[in-house]
C-alpha cells in the first residue's frame, strides 16, 4: 500500500476510540489547550496528552505554543487540512456527548461578551464589506487583532483567518470569542508587527488593525505587512479617530504608504457623521509616481 493509504488507515485507527473522537470534535470547534481539554473531559492530563499525541502522530491534529500554553487544532491549511476537516465533518452533529463537551468548553471560557459598540461595529462591518466586495477575502491576517473584533466581522467570508497580537491576554480573550462565535477556521498567534512569523506572500488580505497610531516605526510596520501580500492582495488600514483628527490621520496614512511604494485609496470616515474610524485600502503601486 502506498503512503497515503497507510496514513488514512492510521487515521481511522486513531479515531477508533471514544475519547479521541471527543478530542477531535472539540479541537475541530476551535483551538484548545491541554488544560481546557483535561477539564472538559474530566480526565487526567497524562491520559489526555497521550491521546493528543496519537492524534498528532496521525496528522489529525496539530499543536503550537502560545506563550506558556500549548494549543491543539485540526489542521486547516493545504490539501491535507481540507482532508482533515472532511473527516471532522463526518462526526454526527446530534451526538449528545459532543454537544455536552462543547457546551462545557463554552462555559469554561465564559459567556459571549456584551459589546457596547454594536452600532459602531455595524457601520464598520458595512464599510469593510463595501471595500472588499469586489474580490474574495481569501486568506486574511489581522495584525493587532486585540479581542478579535475585526476577525469576527470578516472571518465568515474568509477562507482562512489569522489574528496576531503581542498581548497574551488579548489572544486568550479573542480565542474564546471566536470559539463562541463558531469560527473554527480562525487561529490566534503571538507576533511582533515588525517581524511577523509568516512567509512572504502568504495572505490575500492583510489588516493593520489600529496599530499605526502608537507605532514607533509606522513605515516599517507597513512594509512588513506588505511583505505578506500575495499578488493582487489588499492591505486594509484601520485607525481610531474622531471628526477633529480624521484629516491628520488620513494625511499620515497617505505619507506612510507613499514611503513604502503603496497606492492608497481615499480614506473614509466610519461612520460618516461623528466618525470613530478611518479606513483605507492600500495596494502595491505600479510605480513610485502612482503611489499615494
Amino acid at each position: 500500500m502506498n503512503l497515503e493509504t497507510q496514513q488514512l488507515m492510521a487515521q481511522f485507527k486513531a479515531l477508533a476510540d471514544p475519547v479521541r473522537l471527543r478530542l477531535i470534535a472539540l479541537c475541530g470547534h476551535g483551538e484548545c489547550s491541554v488544560s481546557e481539554l483535561t477539564r472538559v473531559l474530566a480526565l487526567s492530563q497524562p491520559r489526555v496528552s497521550q491521546h493528543l499525541k496519537t492524534l498528532c502522530d496521525a496528522s489529525l491534529l496539530e499543536r503550537f505554543r502560545d506563550g506558556q500554553f500549548v494549543y491543539y487544532r485540526v489542521p486547516a491549511r493545504g490539501e491535507a487540512g481540507v482532508a482533515r476537516r472532511r473527516l471532522v465533518e463526518l462526526l454526527p452533529l446530534n451526538e449528545p456527548t459532543f454537544a455536552d463537551d462543547i457546551e462545557r468548553l463554552r462555559s469554561l471560557r465564559g459567556g459571549v461578551s456584551v459589546d457596547a459598540a454594536a452600532a459602531e461595529d455595524r457601520a464598520l462591518h458595512r464599510a469593510l464589506i463595501e471595500l472588499t466586495v469586489a474580490a474574495p477575502l481569501g486568506d486574511i491576517i489581522d495584525i493587532g487583532c486585540g479581542h478579535g473584533r475585526i476577525l469576527k466581522l470578516l472571518a465568515s467570508r474568509a477562507k482562512r483567518a489569522v489574528g496576531v497580537d503581542i498581548d497574551a491576554d488579548a489572544r486568550r480573550f479573542a480565542r474564546a470569542e471566536l470559539l463562541l462565535a463558531g469560527l473554527p477556521h480562525c487561529t490566534l498567534r503571538k507576533g511582533d508587527m515588525y517581524a511577523l512569523p509568516f512567509a512572504d506572500k502568504e495572505f490575500d488580505t492583510v489588516i493593520l488593525d489600529d496599530v499605526l497610531g502608537d507605532a514607533d516605526r509606522p513605515v516599517a510596520a507597513i512594509e512588513e505587512a506588505a511583505r505578506l501580500l500575495r499578488p493582487g492582495g489588499r492591505l486594509l488600514l484601520l485607525a481610531t479617530a474622531n471628526r477633529n483628527d480624521v484629516r491628520g490621520i488620513s494625511a499620515n496614512l497617505a505619507a506612510w504608504c507613499r514611503s513604502t511604494g503603496l497606492r492608497l485609496s481615499s480614506p473614509r470616515s466610519v461612520p460618516v457623521k461623528n466618525p470613530s474610524w478611518v479606513l483605507a485600502v492600500a495596494t502595491p503601486a505600479e510605480s513610485s509616481r502612482s503611489a499615494a
